[in-house]
């Protein structure tokens, strides 16, 4: 886009798996982009309203008390036919009926390869990591994490309690296919004697069992264990755990639970910070970008070389879960 180019009207949508914090990222965008004279489409049902042309302007109003809320207002879909050649073009010929001169997404990894995919096609794009996960490379944090975890270690800790009190081992399975970034500090936070990301590979006998019969002859009763959803089944765990030591063990799928409820401070603040930058940057003709968090800082990147980033979870990080779990 030439540096000539005026942003006079800009759209915003919300894609893949909802977040705390979205709707704290849309009131952002819309209200700076409002200061600045832009005007704001909202895209519902994230690319698949997009191709569908399923588009509403947003104004300072709509999106009042809108940063406290979980989900995301403007709604999330999945879209077979977007990814597509045709679909593809068909969201940029949207994108021109409306008048938008660029696009604002929000969402984790997939929703961040869609985007590439349409800055390709010359749509200029600013793109907004949120996802509970934390998985997107090419920043330190991700909108929604932050509540994600707080609703987690607050069920945890009930789940101790219980267990407790029955002696038994309960078994906590959280999100994060791909990532253990959650069950990690769910773990830390919670003091689980046991975690279980993908990126970790375990033997059942050795790091469950053997752990768990440790911590018996320790003089220890209960036991928590958290387990991503990528590393195994929090069911299969808690019927080899019961069936190999005699300990009576209970499996809970917290699942879509750590998607709702309302934001913490960290995801209302920084979903504020993320969507000031935004509009930061196409005020200063920088697209084709991704908002990203690094040593204490909201800025941005290139959007395509941030896609290539990758991160993991270090063995050194499980080293310091394990220290703490004797």
């Amino acid at each position: 886009m030439s540096q000539a180019k005026k942003i006079e009207t800009i759209g915003i949508l919300t894609s893949g798996g909802d977040a705390p914090g979205m709707n704290g990222v849309i009131r952002s965008v819309t209200r700076t982009a409002i200061n600045y004279g832009i005007r704001v489409m909202g895209i519902r049902r994230g690319y698949h309203g997009l191709w569908r042309g399923d588009v509403t302007e947003l104004d300072a109003r709509s999106v009042s008390d809108k940063s406290r809320v979980g989900g995301t207002f403007l709604m999330t879909a999945r879209s077979k036919t977007f990814v597509t050649p045709e679909g593809l073009q068909q969201a940029c010929k949207m994108t021109q009926v409306f008048g938008m001169d660029a696009l604002v997404t929000v969402g984790g990894d997939g929703t961040m390869r869609g985007a590439c995919e349409l800055a390709k096609l010359e749509l200029p794009i600013i793109h907004i990591p949120a996802t509970i996960d934390n998985d997107v490379g090419c920043t330190e944090y991700t909108i929604g994490f932050d509540s994600a975890l707080n609703t987690a270690i607050s069920c945890v800790d009930k789940l101790r309690d219980t267990a407790s009190s029955h002696e038994r081992c309960s078994v906590i399975e959280v999100m994060g296919r791909e990532a253990g970034y959650l069950a990690l500090h769910v773990g830390i936070a919670t003091g689980a004697e046991i975690i279980l990301i993908p990126e970790q590979p375990f033997d059942r006998d050795k790091d469950i069992i053997g752990k768990i019969l440790s911590a018996r002859n320790r003089g220890k009763h209960h036991y928590i264990v958290v387990v991503a959803e990528g590393a195994a089944r929090g069911e299969e765990i808690a019927k080899y755990i019961e069936s190999n030591t005699g300990t009576e063990a209970r499996a809970t799928v917290l699942g879509y639970l750590q998607r709702g409820g309302s934001p913490t401070y960290q995801d209302r603040y920084l979903a504020s910070m993320f969507g000031i930058q935004t509009v930061k940057a196409l005020m200063e003709n920088r697209v084709n970008r991704v908002v990203v968090y690094k040593q204490g800082e909201v800025t941005d990147l290139d959007l395509f070389e941030g896609l290539e980033i990758k991160k993991r979870i270090s063995p050194e990080d499980m080293k310091k879960a394990s220290m703490l779990s004797i």
